[in-house]
């Protein structure tokens, strides 16, 4: 499913200018074509399986070293929570090609099939106070300063409105189509200091986070240095080793599971 069947109309109540362009129901406020980045070979793949998003998520919940259930589990009781009222506007900031809801609108600097607007995340074209929920998952480690994205997200929403975020810890590298920084429980606290916070927690679990860095470890000790057979080996890595990380379906409840988790979830609101 697309979003092309969204009616996203009334959205431009919401803008705070208008300098856009309307074309295929998408609102472009900034206009970049994905080969204007350096993509390395993963990221390449990746961009290919992102035309089709229910493939994509199917082999990215299957493959990936992260266990992803209990983050997808939260996020929607999260949105079943808090998108009660036909009248709330959501945005999925950094979205890609992810579809959450027809009641969540998409925000991403590629204009990928389910994206509805097409606008840079750190200035987002919304006027102030007018937005009800903002949600980031796995993106402002793509940013180069997530500090001003995270400004602007309080900018946009309304007071009480809520934020639902999600930042990597222990993740090894991967540019979409950059990768720039990791934050700890305590890191991300201090990221959103500026908003209440409600919870904050590993929802990723440490297996995700040991397995994604043994996988690149074997694959660069048995690679001798051959990039095209680095490669090999750690596609046949991610295939032969993702069941250890349903490990985490117990491991996330350790105490210490904070230590080394794959990433930390957070859920704030605007004072």
């Amino acid at each position: 499913m697309t979003t092309t069947n969204k009616d996203i109309n009334f959205l431009k109540e919401f803008f705070s200018n208008n300098n856009y362009q309307l074309k295929n129901n998408k609102y472009y406020f900034l206009a970049l074509e994905e080969e204007e980045y350096e993509k390395d070979y993963l990221n390449k793949l990746k961009g290919i399986l992102k035309k089709n998003h229910k493939i994509y998520r199917f082999l990215i919940d299957l493959f990936s070293p992260i266990y992803t259930v209990p983050s997808k589990r939260h996020l929607k009781q999260f949105l079943d929570k808090h998108l009660q009222s036909e009248n709330t506007v959501a945005l999925n900031i950094g979205s890609g090609n992810s579809y959450i809801s027809d009641k969540v609108i998409n925000c991403d600097i590629f204009a990928y099939d389910n994206v509805d607007i097409v606008c840079d995340i750190a200035a987002l074209p919304f006027e102030d106070n007018s937005i009800d929920i903002v949600v980031n998952i796995a993106v402002l480690e793509h940013v180069p300063n997530p500090e001003k994205v995270v400004q602007e997200i309080r900018r946009v929403l309304k007071k009480g409105g809520k934020v639902y975020s999600l930042f990597p810890f222990m993740q090894g590298f991967h540019a979409s189509p950059y990768d720039f920084s990791r934050r700890t429980i305590e890191g991300i606290k201090v990221l959103y200091s500026d908003y209440e916070l409600e919870e904050v927690k590993g929802l990723g679990g440490p297996t995700g986070g040991f397995l994604w860095i043994f996988q690149e470890w074997v694959a660069m000790v048995l690679s001798f240095g051959i990039k095209p057979l680095y490669k090999l080996i750690f596609f046949i890595l991610m295939i032969l080793t993702f069941p250890i990380k349903f490990i985490d379906i117990l491991l996330r409840y350790h105490p210490m599971a904070n230590n080394i988790s794959s990433s930390f979830t957070l859920v704030a609101t605007k004072k």
